[in-house]
């Protein structure tokens, strides 16, 4: 696969959130060359992902037996879709705050996910973390509420991934508020500097809570910022799934051959409030015309009209999906609600813990000149 293969904008278009609005009904989705178990495999996932977090919407209230704040992904299911069948087992996936989506994607265990969410002890996290720091060790998955707090340690993964000559990769999910953190400047910057294998996907939104991109950044140009550390970057119209599984491949192979750090920023956009189940339209930061732009070209019915007018899906099919989703959803749900929840002696070790063997054993073992010397190796070290 070359660059030719993902073109860089829809239709010769300069993609911004002004240029974007004038689309109209997206009419640039390209599913020629790609392979059917992998069309199927998209909408598959979109309509998963979809139907989970709508069902947790629904269930949030009037039970209001979920136990932590949840930031719903409804309308932004391409990327989540497209990574799920790019990624591998041994990759690290770090997340933002809107972990539902790359948690899903990572692979990690969804009726886990649901226990986490109600706090019960079956959890991913024990019930501990909730929706926001949800983690999953096993998957290499690792959600983070601290705005572009995780990017780092993202960055972090990747130069031990490297050292290790791994093929490996890093991943690092963030949407366009987290580019106003130095925190993330810094990362690009070593991550350009030491040509890391990790992967940064911003999933440009426009809204950081109620603050408009365009109100907050000079320039709609992360993409152009990022290049100049030297990261490739690239900028999709991030409904498209197709185009998002595209360029997520390209630089992901590319990445594993040692081709250094890429960005991709997806434009896209969240149906729902920021956070939680409510509808904070009442604020009327956002227009009705931009929304119902983003409604028409929601990325599931964009890929299902596609193959439907290919032949390659029908009612028939989306039933049996509908009803195969459904019932897993079910078991979720009565997985997490009849588990327990966890029984806590002291609530001060809860989230840390005193007692660090691994860390007390190496200062005991390790001297200042062997320290020395592993800190000049370090320096030495070819990238």
């Amino acid at each position: 696969m070359n660059s030719s293969t993902v073109p860089p904008e829809p239709m010769g278009l300069e993609l911004n959130h002004k240029t974007i609005l004038g689309l109209g009904r997206y009419q640039a989705l390209d599913i020629d060359g790609m392979q059917a178990e992998t069309l199927a495999g998209l909408l598959r996932q979109m309509l998963r992902l979809r139907r989970t977090e709508e069902a947790i919407l629904h269930e949030y209230h009037p039970a209001d037996e979920i136990r932590c704040p949840v930031h719903f992904c409804i309308g932004q299911e391409a990327m989540p879709a497209a990574l799920s069948l790019l990624v591998e087992a041994e990759d690290y996936l770090f997340s933002h705050h809107r972990t539902h989506g790359y948690y899903f994607a990572k692979g990690a265990p969804m009726r886990e996910f649901f226990a986490e969410i109600y706090g019960r002890v079956t959890g991913a996290n024990q019930g501990r973390a909730g929706s926001m720091d949800i983690s999953h060790e096993a998957s290499r998955f690792y959600g983070g509420a601290i705005l572009s707090g995780s990017i780092g340690i993202a960055v972090g993964a990747a130069y031990a991934l490297q050292h290790r000559h791994s093929r490996q990769i890093s991943i690092a999910g963030f949407g366009e508020g987290a580019t106003e953190e130095g925190a993330f400047w810094e990362a690009v910057n070593y991550a350009g500097l030491r040509r890391l294998p990790i992967l940064f996907l911003c999933e440009n939104n426009r809204y950081s809570v109620y603050s408009d991109q365009t109100k907050r950044q000079a320039s709609d140009n992360i993409c152009e910022r990022v290049a100049t550390f030297g990261v490739r970057a690239r900028r999709i119209f991030g409904n498209d799934a197709a185009l998002t599984h595209r360029t997520l491949q390209l630089e992901m192979e590319a990445m594993r051959e040692g081709g250094g750090p890429a960005l991709v920023e997806a434009y896209t956009y969240r149906w729902n409030s920021h956070v939680g189940p409510e509808d904070d339209s009442d604020n009327e930061y956002r227009t009705v015309e931009e929304i119902a732009f983003w409604r028409q070209n929601c990325p599931i019915r964009l890929l299902e009209e596609k193959l439907t007018a290919a032949g390659r899906f029908d009612s028939v099919r989306r039933e049996n999906l509908e009803s195969e989703i459904a019932a897993e959803i079910a078991e979720n749900f009565k997985f997490a609600k009849s588990s327990p929840f966890p029984h806590i002696d002291d609530w001060r070790t809860a989230n840390w813990n005193p007692a660090s063997p691994l860390a007390d054993r190496l200062l005991e073992t390790l001297t200042e000149s062997e320290f020395d010397q592993y800190q000049a190796e370090a320096k030495l070290a070819p990238y």
